[in-house]
C-alpha cells in the first residue's frame, strides 16, 4: 500500500485482496489488480443499482459493495465469514479501513453463506454473489441461499468448465488442482449455471464472459482449462 499523506490516518498491515482507491490518492495494491475490479465493475453494474437495495455476498475488501454504493445505491449491506473471521486468509481488517476512509455507509455482518436467508439478511433488489460459487462444496445450496434473498436481480460471477458440452455438468478439482486452491471445489458449465438458476425462479438469464482477455489473473496457464463468466439473473 502507498504511504498515508501526512495527518491521514495510519493504515494497519493488510493482507489486501482488492486494489482500492481511497481518498488523498492512496492505493492498496491487493491480488487482484484495479485494472481487472474496473472492468469487472462495468459488467457487474451494467444495469444499474441507483436507488437499490444491495447485497453484497463474499465481499472481502469490499470494493463491490463501496462500489455500488458510488453508483448510487439507497442501502448497500456486505456480508462475509471466510474471509473475515473464518478459515481463509483474509481478514475484515481491510474492509474496515478503507470503510473509514471512504466515510461509507455501508452496513456489513459477519455471516457465513449457508445462513444467509431472509430472516438473517432480508431481501434485496440485487444480490452480488461473486467470486463465492467455485469455493462452495454444495454450489445448488448456495446458489439457492443466494437466490433466497434476490428480490430482482442476481449477479454470479464464478469459473466454469466444459462450456463446450451441450449437457448441463460441472467439473469437480481435487485438491489445489483449481489455481494451487484447495477452496477451489467446482465449475459448472454455462448450461448447469443457468439451469440451476431457472430451477431456482430465474426466468431471463443474461451470460457475459470475463471482460479481460486472460479469464484468471494469477494463472493465464489455467485458460484452456477453464474460463471466468458473469451471470445476470432476473425473476
Amino acid at each position: 500500500m502507498d504511504a498515508a499523506q501526512p495527518g491521514l490516518e495510519t493504515p494497519p498491515a493488510i493482507g489486501w485482496f482488492h486494489s482500492l482507491s481511497l481518498p488523498g490518492g492512496e492505493t492498496t495494491t491487493g491480488e487482484k489488480p484495479a485494472a481487472v475490479l474496473g472492468a469487472e465493475a462495468e459488467v457487474v453494474f451494467r444495469h444499474g443499482v441507483a436507488g437499490k437495495r444491495v447485497l453484497d455476498i463474499g465481499a472481502w475488501d469490499g470494493f463491490f459493495s463501496f462500489e455500488a454504493e458510488r453508483r448510487g445505491a439507497a442501502h448497500v449491506l456486505a456480508t462475509d465469514h471466510f474471509c473475515w473471521s473464518g478459515p481463509g486468509w483474509g481478514t475484515k481488517a481491510g474492509f474496515d479501513y478503507a470503510h473509514r476512509r471512504l466515510d461509507s455507509k455501508v452496513a456489513s455482518l459477519d455471516i457465513d453463506v449457508p445462513r444467509i436467508g431472509p430472516e438473517t439478511v432480508g431481501t434485496h433488489d440485487v444480490v452480488l454473489f461473486l467470486g463465492v460459487l467455485y469455493h462452495v462444496k454444495d454450489p445448488l445450496a448456495a446458489l439457492e441461499r443466494a437466490a433466497s434473498v434476490t428480490g430482482e436481480l442476481l449477479v454470479v460471477e464464478t469459473a466454469t468448465a466444459l462450456d463446450v458440452l451441450p449437457w448441463p455438468v460441472a467439473r469437480y478439482y481435487q485438491g489445489r488442482e483449481l489455481n494451487n486452491d484447495p477452496t477451489n471445489f467446482w465449475a459448472p458449465n454455462r448450461r448447469c449455471l443457468e439451469g440451476m438458476a431457472r430451477d431456482l425462479g430465474f426466468s431471463r438469464i443474461e451470460m457475459t464472459g470475463h471482460p479481460s482477455t486472460r479469464p484468471h489473473w494469477r494463472a493465464p496457464d489455467l485458460y484452456w482449462k477453464h474460463n471466468r463468466v458473469f451471470m445476470h439473473a432476473w425473476r
